[in-house]
């Protein structure tokens, strides 16, 4: 298995992976599938600015995980939210270890200083592999999203990816970090 960055021919991969969680769970609140060209478009946009992360095998794409941009206001430009999705037959493999490996450090070199994950619950497996990356809940909001028949609660879990500095250093541009990117995506 190789993990790498992604790229725009990767989007029908990756929506081949994240289509059954739109259409058969309630982890994602999404209630349609994109089509091919408004995934690619979304996939070259968070690509351009944050790390999104493939792993594969052979060609396939066997999982996904990115960071993203957590609020617009400029005061939370040091926080970012992060989305993974493996394909759903292959949980449990330590895929998910793979790309938080390297995606992790990745924001840290960057200059992230908080890392969310927002997970619907009830789901247990992803509570539990983000407590074991440092996570702590911080906020669950009950009844705010409605998905398969049934009011979804949200669960928000933080991770301090550096020391707070006063005043931050500006987060570095991804194509700024790329050599040390290529470390860590060689060295893990």
């Amino acid at each position: 298995m190789t993990i790498r960055f992604a790229r725009s021919e990767d989007a029908a991969g990756i929506l081949d992976i994240y289509a059954p969680y739109i259409r058969e769970t309630a982890i994602t609140y999404e209630y349609e599938v994109p089509s091919l060209q408004a995934f690619t478009a979304r996939v070259e946009k968070i690509a351009a600015r944050y790390p999104y992360l493939v792993c594969e095998e052979d060609g396939e794409i066997l999982g996904y995980a990115y960071a993203s941009e957590y609020r617009t206001r400029a005061a939370f430009q040091w926080d970012t939210e992060l989305s993974i999705y493996l394909r759903q037959d292959l949980q449990g493999r330590g895929i998910g270890r793979m790309l938080y490996d390297r995606l992790l450090p990745m924001l840290t070199v960057q200059g992230f200083q908080k890392a969310y994950a927002s997970i619907s619950v009830p789901n247990p497996s992803s509570v539990a592999f983000h407590r074991a990356y440092g996570f702590r809940e911080v906020a669950c909001f009950e009844h705010v999203g409605y998905k398969l028949g049934s009011w979804r609660d949200l669960l928000w879990m933080e991770k301090r990816l550096a020391p707070l500095a006063d005043p931050p250093a500006l987060v570095r541009m991804l194509a700024d970090c790329l050599p040390e990117f290529e470390k860590i995506l060689s060295g893990c």
